[in-house]
């Protein structure tokens, strides 16, 4: 990606590796371009990748075989090296789905998606396959209804306005530390809503899901997602499935030092 410095994936997939008994390391990447970053991955004769913004849509044509889930998001996170070239998955769906799963699902429910870009390819996908009604509510119309279009769902104005959504789910970087006043959304927006989603992990509690919180919405992090979407990774990357627990204590400490070092 780029920027990644900030990527908590190098902890967990390392604390994986290390558990696994394997030998092999997970570095970052910080790339130029979708060209610069697979001549990199070429040269360095690397097995996989995760990938993030802004290279999850941009890396589909270099790709050689595509599960049906990336296919229809038409962005991709995560690469492996088969033998006739590279393949990729999207753990994102499947990663975004798990907590909202274990709340009772979303089927029914009206769900706006905050954002247009290659995670709320994903979120919408995951939302629409499961049963909600979606509405993609982004600055940027264009994009909007390309996303909506997926899905066959809406395109909402920005913001939404109060009572018009049950579930939020922001996939904007609004939030992200170290802008922590920072919100997507007025917190009047957030009146009248049950559940709102921040794919923010840094902070855990972001302005957002405070807001969200003192408006009486139950809230998710984006955390949950992080660590779910991992070890899918780790799992096509290796055979095995690591812990959950594992991957989230290691994210959990990385997350603490790099709040220790903003804050020093």
């Amino acid at each position: 990606g780029k920027p990644i410095g900030h990527s908590l994936s190098p902890h967990m997939h390392n604390a994986g590796l290390d558990a696994a008994g394997l030998d092999a390391v997970y570095v970052p990447f910080e790339a130029t371009d979708a060209d610069d970053l697979m001549a990199l991955i070429t040269a360095l004769n690397v097995a996989g990748l995760s990938v993030t913004a802004p290279f999850k849509e941009q890396l589909l044509p270099h790709l050689a075989q595509l599960d049906d889930v990336t296919r229809q998001v038409g962005a991709v996170n995560t690469l492996r090296r088969d033998a006739d070239g590279w393949s990729g998955r999207n753990t994102d769906v499947p990663g975004f789905l798990a907590p909202l799963a274990a709340d009772g699902g979303v089927a029914g429910l009206r769900a706006t998606v905050l954002g247009a870009g290659g995670s709320a390819r994903a979120v919408a996908v995951g939302l629409a396959t499961q049963g909600a009604e979606v509405t993609v509510s982004a600055r940027r119309g264009e994009r909007a209804t390309a996303v909506a279009k997926l899905v066959k769902g809406h395109v909402g104005i920005f913001p939404p306005p109060p009572g018009s959504w049950d579930l939020l789910v922001n996939t904007t970087p609004t939030g992200t530390a170290p802008q922590v006043s920072d919100s997507p959304v007025p917190a009047e927006t957030l009146r009248g809503g049950r559940i709102v989603y921040d794919l923010v992990y840094n902070p855990r509690r972001t302005r957002l899901l405070q807001d969200a919180a003192d408006a009486g919405c139950h809230t998710i992090g984006g955390l949950d997602m992080l660590v779910a979407q991992a070890v899918r990774q780790f799992e096509w990357w290796c055979g095995s499935r690591p812990s959950s627990e594992l991957f989230k204590t290691a994210a959990l400490a990385a997350l603490g030092a790099q709040v220790e070092e903003q804050g020093a």
